[in-house]
């Protein structure tokens, strides 16, 4: 879970004026759960919740992944899933054993056990490198049909590169529904018009027209619809193709590459120095 920035900002949309005190007492202790394997990241979510007013965080010291799938039970379950996690991991034989679909990929094995400890009818929104919807391997393959045929994969938001610091790739986000089967997926092109950055982040503004089209599932030069029976079902192949017209690739200066490196290295000795006061 990281910092816990979804949950703080999901907090934050929900505290709306005029909550009764079991509405608000709900908010507070029953509706925002989160587990986090790292010491650092663990205590740097507690923070910042409990800095944007959730009192008592329900957050886990642990590793998700080492969880057996086979044990999850309806009580386990949620009705919302939203993650952010991480690239480029890999994870052990023995934690891999806990997963119909072995790979030692991490964001694959998270993105199986979110659709899990989903709920039927249960909604995720899963950000996830942009090569899982092209890789040929069999866990990728294996996956990309589990989700097609477990779930309503109604949405795939493709983010430019720098939209999230530190991933080094570019993303998608996966917007689904547990329960029934993927009819249709409409495609969204994100494209704010500026190289993103640590200095220049994305904002809602960028963000603007992809909520209005999507919720008709309009289509525009950024964004179109796939039927489901259109797909390989040999190979699910979900690459994001424009049909609309090419993408041009926007590649930022060293120097801008640079400066990002050292913002963040920067950040990281600020954030540390803060914890070891508190200590």
């Amino acid at each position: 879970m990281g910092s816990a920035g979804f949950l703080c900002e999901s907090f934050d949309y929900l505290l709306k004026p005029g909550l009764k005190v079991a509405e608000f007492q709900k908010l507070q202790r029953s509706t925002f759960y989160g587990k986090e394997k790292k010491s650092l990241a663990y205590v740097i979510a507690i923070m910042n919740m409990i800095l944007h007013g959730i009192e008592a965080p329900n957050v886990i010291h642990t590793n998700t992944l080492t969880e057996n799938l086979a044990d999850i039970q309806e009580k386990d379950r949620y009705e919302v899933v939203m993650a952010n996690p991480p690239f480029g991991g890999k994870e052990r034989k023995e934690v891999q054993q806990n997963f119909p679909i072995r790979t030692g990929e991490t964001a694959f094995l998270f993105l199986e056990h979110f659709i899990k400890i989903l709920k039927a009818g249960g909604r995720g929104g899963i950000v996830i490198k942009n090569t899982f919807l092209s890789n040929t391997d069999n866990a990728s393959v294996s996956l990309r049909k589990m989700l097609l045929e477990s779930c309503d994969l109604h949405t795939v938001l493709d983010c430019p590169g720098g939209t999230f610091q530190g991933a080094g790739v570019k993303t998608v986000v996966l917007f689904f529904e547990k329960g029934t089967k993927t009819r249709k997926i409409w495609f969204y092109q994100l494209d704010p018009g500026r190289s993103l950055g640590k200095t220049n982040p994305l904002n809602d503004d960028d963000l603007a027209e992809f909520v209005k089209l999507q919720e008709t599932f309009a289509d525009s030069p950024k964004s179109w619809s796939v039927d489901a029976a259109s797909i390989d079902q040999t190979t699910f192949d979900l690459s994001v193709k424009n049909p609309n017209g090419g993408e041009e690739t926007a590649h930022r200066s060293p120097i801008e590459i640079m400066n990002e490196i050292a913002a963040l290295d920067a950040e990281s000795a600020e954030v540390l120095s803060n914890i070891k006061t508190l200590l």
